[in-house]
């Protein structure tokens, strides 16, 4: 871990908070876990924070929603994943639920049936209980329903 930054004064560190806020959006929790490699007064950390907000460089609702978009459309994650990370985000229910409205069933259902035929034709093991296990464990860690799966393993078993 860094050791405590000194020599900055409140105006520089506001604007590095910015910065590393304005490339890409930052949930609360990751502006704190920046703020701690400086040494500041916990006043003046909440001074950060709310001047942070009120210039809207920390915005929890487009953070949620932008989370929720990037990593279903990039890593092919699923809402159960999707609302795991945000919760352990400290994202707020309200704001879960919104970013979760941001992934339209039509696109989510089809980014889920490519993967999990892609998934299926990659698996080297012959059809039966192994390959299904794989196919399963393959989609259950990347977070879609259960009921989808086994749905799409009868599908694709047949």
């Amino acid at each position: 871990m860094e050791a405590p930054k000194t020599s900055l004064t409140t105006n520089e560190i506001i604007s590095k908070l910015e910065y590393y806020c304005s490339y890409q959006d930052r949930c609360h929790k990751e502006v704190e876990q920046k703020l701690r490699n400086f040494a500041l007064l916990p006043e003046l950390k909440g001074q950060v924070i709310v001047h942070l907000i009120e210039n809207k460089y920390i915005d929890e609702e487009r953070f949620a929603k932008s989370f929720a978009r990037g990593k279903h459309n990039y890593k092919g994650w699923g809402k159960n994943r999707i609302v795991q990370e945000l919760k352990f985000r400290e994202i707020s229910k309200r704001n879960i639920d919104l970013a979760l409205l941001e992934l339209p069933n039509e696109i989510y259902l089809a980014n889920f049936h490519t993967l999990s035929e892609k998934n299926w034709n990659s698996i080297k093991e012959r059809k039966g209980q192994k390959k299904n296990k794989k196919f399963v464990d393959f989609l259950l860690r990347k977070g879609y329903e259960t009921s989808l799966i086994f749905e799409k393993l009868k599908q694709l078993d047949n």
